[in-house]
């Protein structure tokens, strides 16, 4: 599937966060990206067993209801000592409101019953791509590292500010954000769709 510079595309999100993240990726490339809510898209139920299973079948109920190619993301945080949960319930350990601090809290409570702070973790996000007329690819990208408490910062969300990736002191919560974006799960897996679209050979005129 090809996209060009003008396209518009439906990011299949009601996350102001990930929104956020993901037009900012795309901004460079000249591709016009519609958030679902602007759209009145609704979100299906995520059935999946995986990342990639929850990714296109947001991306393909998009695309469906807009017309649009759509672009979808499913993404989470896997602790080891958790047995790699919460994983694709993410959000859902943030509760009802996805307020994360309640999922960072109830990460914390868990690994602190185990005694395991400092629990390896990684990042991991499956982009998947929906036409209209059903052609649909996925892309997926992780990032490792290690998980501390309290958290810190505030220029991600979700679980950025208790997340270290390998090798480095600060937090996703305290990066700036073009430096994460060089480095994230979304920008590993964004890459991939980047080259698979041809977006890769286009910049803005």
């Amino acid at each position: 599937m090809k996209l060009s510079h003008g396209d518009t595309l439906l990011v299949a999100t009601h996350n102001p966060g990930k929104l956020r993240e993901i037009r900012e990726l795309l901004a460079p490339f000249g591709i016009r990206a519609k958030g679902a809510a602007e759209l009145h898209v609704p979100e299906p139920e995520e059935t999946g067993t995986t990342f990639t299973e929850n990714a296109l079948l947001k991306a393909k109920a998009a695309a469906h209801s807009s017309g649009l190619p759509a672009l979808a993301d499913d993404s989470g945080l896997c602790v080891a000592a958790l047995a790699g949960a919460p994983g694709i319930y993410s959000a859902r350990w943030a509760g009802p409101d996805k307020n994360f601090a309640v999922g960072i809290s109830r990460i914390e409570s868990e690994l602190r019953r185990k005694g395991a702070m400092r629990s390896l973790a990684k990042f991991v996000c499956v982009l998947a791509l929906a036409a209209h007329g059903g052609e649909t690819d996925a892309f997926e990208g992780e990032v490792c590292g290690h998980l501390e408490f309290p958290p810190r910062g505030s220029k991600g969300f979700g679980y950025d500010p208790i997340f270290v990736p390998e090798g480095l002191s600060q937090t996703f919560g305290e990066m700036d954000p073009m430096r994460k974006h060089a480095m994230s799960h979304r920008a590993r897996a964004f890459q991939k769709f980047l080259a698979a679209t041809s977006l890769s050979n286009l910049s803005e005129p």
